[in-house]
């Protein structure tokens, strides 16, 4: 028995967060997989249909392939990084993600983002706050969220630009309103 057995929790296979399993994926479906990633990392969900948020791993809830979808994703303080990003390969039906003030957020995680297909076409409001590794070009990779209709920029030190970051994202997504906290 080891004296620091935490250490022995970190270095394990199963345990680490943001390793995708995607066999795992296979067997339960994308959105059951996605929240399982997400609630491990200390985010939240919010499942179609539901309007409390669903924070506790051992409290989702269970049914049948496809029953529960993934609408909301709220990721406030958790620890979610690019290594992670997978895990929403697939999700049909997210309209809102919130990341605020996640240390592990930076510009790719933001470009893989825009690049998921399904994301491109569901995803309608986003907030991005104190994310102090996010730039201008994380920002601009955005565009590719089609319907992305309202975005939160607030404390985003990063960003030098924001005037020709505004009217790129304008110009890609005429019907998107941003609104700005940035100095």
């Amino acid at each position: 028995m080891s004296v620091f057995p935490d250490v022995l929790i970190i270095n394990c296979r199963v345990c680490d967060p943001s390793r995708v399993d995607y066999e795992r994926i296979k067997a339960v479906g994308p959105d059951r997989a996605a929240a399982e990633w997400l609630l491990r990392c200390g985010a939240k969900v919010r499942f179609r249909g539901f309007d409390r948020w669903q924070h506790d791993y051992n409290g989702l809830p269970t049914g049948p392939l496809g029953r529960y979808r993934i609408e909301a994703i709220d990721a406030t303080e958790s620890c979610i990084m690019y290594r992670g990003f997978d895990h929403l390969e697939g999700l049909e039906h997210v309209e809102e993600i919130r990341l605020n003030k996640c240390i592990y957020i930076e510009d790719a995680c933001l470009e893989r983002l825009g690049q998921i297909k399904t994301l491109q076409d569901t995803v309608k409001q986003m907030t991005v706050v104190s994310c102090g590794n996010v730039t201008d070009k994380g920002l601009i990779a955005l565009h590719h969220l089609g319907k992305l209709e309202r975005l939160f920029l607030s404390d985003l030190p990063g960003v030098k630009d924001k005037d020709q970051t505004v009217d790129r994202l304008q110009a890609a997504l005429p019907r998107l309103t941003i609104e700005l906290d940035l100095a």
